[in-house]
């Protein structure tokens, strides 16, 4: 058997701190002063300014002509500088899809995090962490759950302010949020107040905050299971009931990293939930009526998917072009035989395909590929107890039938 070729680390990471060189050991120093090229940001740069000798290269903007500059200089040392941790919400995420690990030499240092938890005294293990840098702060909305604890990374000295409005307006005022500034460093700042109270100004934009969640009656909390109440959605009635929709969801088994179609999407109900399954979810929602892509937009943001994609138009014609899903969703009324083909040819080998019908003539289409092509057929039939004069009586929602199937 062949050897594989031993390769020679080029590349050092180093994390550093808000102390600047007061914070790096001896061998970080070194390398620092040694090295021919520097990259990092403005304010790296600045930091690490007395230990510098060499050409000094601040991120450009995108950011990916930077990382082609890196790559140009394989083979030659080079030193990049990073906050912290190069590997947590860092530099080096981004570098490695490019650079072996066995190229590069990394040097961390304590996370933003990290140095947050110690201060507050949170464990981590414990504690939510979710960086918002650069990111819609609606991504915090999933993880407001009463007792909880997060640590949320913000993009600048606005950031703390707008999470306090976020908590108030979604019935979690009373909640306690810390703001910690330029942690680590000579500024070092830490203020406490209730969400609702809010009136920190002139925040250092390097901050985290740290939240205990309290939520007050009516609070938007978002369960951590499938099949959602409706009422969490704006709709027009047009929307996947959450009953059907928690089996919807099982029958989709969403794994990790995948992509869901959801045709028909109506109030986005389905994608929505897809993609709170877990963070590496993925969908599209494929809506024709403009304004209900736009209230699926506005449930997207409400949930804390915001990165959910909606396509306008009006399937088969709007699959064109879309990358291939994993698995996909077909609900409503409909029976137009070429959606289903057309989703059906696009999907991947190994794909799930999950089709609800509430009409005959859909569940006439449904019947005709079930008996063509296999796959399993159940009967949903669900019904709600509901006033009957001064008495109560069951009500009876409209029976589903519904394909599952999975492409060869």
């Amino acid at each position: 058997m062949a050897e594989i070729p031993s390769v020679q680390p080029w590349l050092t990471l180093i994390g550093i701190g808000e102390d600047g060189p007061a914070g790096i050991g001896d061998a970080a120093r070194r390398l620092i002063a040694s090295a021919p090229v520097v990259f990092g940001g403005a304010r790296h740069i600045e930091l690490m300014s007395p230990v510098i000798t060499g050409e000094r290269h601040q991120w450009l903007s995108p950011f990916e002509r930077s990382v082609e500059a890196v790559l140009d200089r394989r083979g030659k040392p080079t030193v990049v500088l990073a906050s912290g941790d190069p590997f947590f919400y860092g530099v080096g995420a981004t570098l490695s899809r490019r650079i072996a690990a066995a190229e590069m030499t990394v040097i961390p240092a304590p996370s933003s995090f990290s140095l947050a938890a110690s201060r507050l005294g949170w464990p981590l293990q414990e504690t939510t962490v979710l960086s918002l840098h650069g990111r819609p702060i609606d991504l915090i909305r999933p993880h407001l759950h009463p007792g909880r604890k997060i640590l949320a990374l913000t993009s600048d000295g606005k950031g703390p302010a707008e999470l306090a409005t976020l908590l108030q307006t979604s019935g979690f005022g009373q909640s306690k949020l810390t703001v910690l500034e330029a942690l680590g460093g000579p500024h070092e700042k830490v203020s406490r107040q209730n969400a609702a109270e809010f009136a920190l100004s002139g925040v250092n934009d390097l901050n985290v905050c740290g939240i205990e969640v309290k939520a007050e009656a009516g609070a938007r909390i978002l369960p951590l299971s499938a099949g959602l109440p409706d009422d969490l959605f704006e709709h027009d009635g047009q929307i996947t009931k959450r009953e059907i929709r928690a089996m919807t969801l099982s029958a989709l088994s969403p794994r990790h990293g995948e992509l869901l179609w959801d045709i028909g999407a109506g109030s986005g109900s389905i994608g929505i939930e897809w993609m709170l399954a877990d963070p590496s979810l993925r969908a599209i929602a494929i809506e024709a009526s403009a304004e209900r892509a736009a209230r699926i937009h506005r449930n997207a943001a409400n949930f804390g998917v915001p990165a959910l994609t909606i396509v306008e138009g009006e399937a088969p014609n709007a699959l064109a072009g879309l990358p291939a899903p994993d698995a996909i969703f077909i609900g409503g009324g409909g029976s137009d035989a070429g959606v289903l083909d057309a989703a059906i040819g696009q999907l991947k080998s190994g794909g799930r395909l999950v089709a609800n019908a509430v009409t005959t003539e859909m569940e006439a289409l449904l019947l005709a590929k079930q008996a063509r092509k296999g796959g399993s057929l159940i009967r949903i039939d669900i019904a709600r107890a509901a006033p009957v004069g001064r008495m109560t009586g069951w009500r009876p929602a409209m029976p589903v039938t519904q394909w599952c199937w999975i492409k060869p």
